[in-house]
């Protein structure tokens, strides 16, 4: 089982955030995302253009139960993978170790460039990001122990006080 579990938005810092955590604890670090990208030989953008958005849901969902079931570190999430009813159920026992990153958009604006690397921020970036992220927060809200805004945080100070709180479990 993951030591922490990282969700939030884009740009929330959460594979940032999850190196400096793991650096911390002296544990593994894993990016779903990442382990998609290497399973497939593609990148996100190019899986949501060439096999669409429900294959690519199909393999997060399989990435991140894996990475649950095996992962001994930290486990970043991409941004939706909390969409998906599996993800929930697998998530809800372990709520203690699910960490929420939280952002507002002129913080996660920079971060994320809202480039064509993300696919569903392509077209009208700005106002993609604010329905995601409304959408999703309920969501994040209901399988997150711990919260925490990265607003106006470097990634050490995000990851120390992420420390604390799994040090205090």
């Amino acid at each position: 089982m993951p030591r922490a579990i990282l969700i939030g938005p884009p740009g929330s810092g959460k594979s940032t955030v999850g190196k400096s955590l793991a650096k911390r604890l002296k544990c593994d670090f894993v990016d779903t995302d990442a382990v998609i990208e290497a399973d497939s030989g593609k990148k996100i953008s190019e899986i949501f253009i060439e096999d669409g958005e429900p294959f690519f849901r199909k393999l997060e969902e399989s990435a991140v139960s894996s990475c649950i079931q095996s992962a001994h570190g930290i486990v970043a999430l991409g941004g939706g993978a909390v969409l998906s009813p599996l993800t929930q159920e697998l998530l809800s026992p372990l709520r203690a170790s699910v960490i929420l990153l939280n952002v507002s958009i002129s913080q996660a604006a920079p971060r994320v460039g809202f480039n064509r690397e993300r696919p569903l921020l392509a077209v009208n970036p700005r106002q993609q990001w604010q329905l995601l992220a409304e959408k999703r927060a309920p969501i994040y809200k209901s399988l997150a122990g711990f919260e925490i805004s990265t607003d106006s945080m470097k990634p050490q100070e995000v990851a120390e006080e992420i420390a604390k709180y799994l040090e205090a479990l």
